[in-house]
């Protein structure tokens, strides 16, 4: 019978030693599940594995969503960068790919993200310190300077002000020549996991979402190739999230963005195809690859069994992977090299289709060239000497992540099945639901790493002197006055009756049912100013307060 052969082994050969030998303690995942000592087929009993998880390429698409995955092609290479000024990003992003990233991940700083000019009283001391400030069409001109845009594959973590930076790098190819159709990349454009984790919203949701519907139906009709939203749960599990929650809460939001767009009027498999998700990889190897493997599974049964999309290629979940920055230590900082690795195998294993790894320095300043470097090599080492990228899902068939896959699934869909109780995504932010269960998961885990439960290497255990890491970059504060000067010289320069024309249209369109993407352009296009157009639309759709968490 099925099962027999473990329950011997657990009487006569596990018990037996566990008497003379306790283990050493209570193992869990970060979702609170019992790791078991041992995995076998009866784990599994009842589960067709070939029909539940498919064969690559096919739905549910848990082995992969390509038939021959990184067979035919590896993962993008992807370092999120940006800092100081757009000329210095630019050197880095040249820098990159010289030493062969094969796709540019831009960081804005947080006056960009939040739709400040960098000359804002608010903007003060934030200027290209976590990303480059880009106020105006100049500053993105000199930030992809001698890099064309029909050449590269560009993601851009930007939500609330993303019409904004979409707008300008779409004025950005026109003038160096490039057809929109052959733009190639991704936006983020997740303005609920804002609302959710981390902070940088603008204004009220519902206008917010109205905003990235207009994204997806611009780029439906005038850009194929570009990805309309990176749902992200990687900033959701930075904030504390669980494995189970980050998923959840992720795939919960891509529902919303799915009805927002159909209740639009777009038919879901003219748009679904270019979205795509953002994930976190973590410490727990294990957990991490069922993780990805179930997020795959059940986004493509919501797709085509809830939402009803009926193009295979809308079932697909397609997802970029950043290594956790909640794990980089500040202490011993050159065991994130390992931990780094670590997550990127995790990331590969899971099947994603590009990464990005945190570089050692990261704890402590914006990466140095010597520590992106590693981190860039730790991917080219995965990618061409270990053998994962050599066989389509390489755990697939192992009985603990078939298991844990097969967890995490049932637990998030709980978690989908309450928020969907509530009314949905937008409901249950309101409501202070997930950002409430993720509070109270990091709490529980930093207990955890407190008492010792959970070993951090360098931090609870194993703690030792360490040297100070040499070379941290430094953002002079005189790339904060080039660029106010370059910011100025734009505003004196540029044709002032245009300039306030096309803010009114802009204001205009904004209070209209109009898509608001060609009024974003021709803003941009007259020389206007991320805070100039921000500050026009918190005039219309006014400013939106924290969520009251009771």
């Amino acid at each position: 019978m099925p099962g027999d052969k473990k329950r011997r082994w657990e009487k006569d050969v596990l018990g037996p030693s566990l008497q003379r030998s306790p283990e050493r303690q209570q193992f869990s995942l970060t979702s609170g599940m019992e790791v078991q000592p041992l995995y076998a087929p009866d784990d599994l009993a009842g589960l067709d594995l070939e029909e539940s998880v498919g064969y690559p390429g096919e739905y549910p698409f848990g082995r992969g969503i390509q038939p021959t995955m990184y067979r035919g092609r590896l993962w993008t290479m992807r370092q999120y960068s940006g800092f100081a000024s757009a000329e210095e990003s630019n050197r880095r992003y040249r820098y990159l790919l010289e030493q062969g990233q094969t796709g540019l991940s831009v960081a804005f700083d947080l006056p960009t993200q939040l739709g400040y000019d960098s000359d804002s009283p608010l903007a003060r001391g934030e200027v290209g310190k976590v990303g480059v400030p880009v106020a105006t069409l100049r500053d993105m001109e000199i930030l992809f300077r001698d890099i064309p845009l029909d050449k590269v594959s560009t993601s851009m973590t930007i939500n609330s002000t993303a019409p904004v930076l979409l707008a300008m790098y779409i004025v950005l190819a026109k003038r160096q020549g490039v057809a929109l159709s052959k733009l190639d990349g991704t936006i983020q454009n997740d303005v609920l996991k804002e609302y959710i984790a981390r902070g940088t919203y603008i204004f009220p949701p519902l206008p917010s979402l109205r905003m990235t519907t207009d994204i997806f139906e611009y780029c439906c009709q005038n850009m194929p190739r570009w990805n309309t939203i990176s749902i992200s749960g990687y900033h959701i599990r930075e904030a504390g999230a669980t494995a189970v929650q980050e998923i959840a809460f992720t795939l919960a939001n891509g529902i919303a963005y799915v009805r927002a767009a159909i209740e639009r009027g777009l038919d879901i498999d003219d748009f679904a195809g270019r979205l795509s998700f953002f994930f976190d990889a973590h410490n727990t190897l294990l957990e991490e690859v069922a993780k990805f493997r179930a997020a795959r599974i059940l986004w493509a049964k919501i797709m085509k069994e809830r939402l009803g999309a009926k193009n295979p290629r809308s079932w697909m979940l397609r997802f970029h992977t950043q290594t956790a920055g909640c794990a980089l230590t500040a202490q011993q900082p050159y065991n994130n090299i390992v931990r780094v690795a670590v997550q990127a195998l995790a990331a590969a294993l899971g099947g994603t289709q590009s990464l990005h790894t945190n570089s050692y320095d990261e704890a402590y300043a914006t990466p140095s060239e010597e520590a992106v470097t590693t981190a860039l090599r730790t991917q080219q080492v995965l990618a061409y000497e270990c053998g994962v990228a050599e066989t389509v899902d390489p755990l697939g068939g192992a009985w603990m992540v078939e298991k844990l896959t097969r967890d995490i699934m049932a637990a998030a869909e709980k978690y989908i099945a309450r928020i969907d109780d509530m009314g949905g995504a937008l409901v249950a932010i309101e409501k202070g639901f997930p950002q409430r269960e993720i509070q109270e998961s990091a709490f529980r885990y930093q207990k955890e790493v407190e008492a010792g439960q959970r070993v951090i290497v360098g931090v609870n255990k194993f703690v030792t002197p360490y040297a100070r890491i040499p070379r941290l970059v430094r953002v002079d504060a005189i790339e904060a006055k080039k660029q106010i000067d370059r910011l100025t010289g734009v505003k004196r320069e540029r044709d002032s009756a245009a300039f306030a024309a096309a803010l009114e249209n802009l204001k205009k369109i904004a209070g209209s049912r109009e898509n608001t993407m060609p009024a974003f352009i021709r803003c941009v296009e007259a020389g206007a100013t991320v805070g100039e157009i921000c500050d026009s639309l918190r005039e219309v759709f006014g400013v939106q307060r924290e969520f009251l968490i009771i």
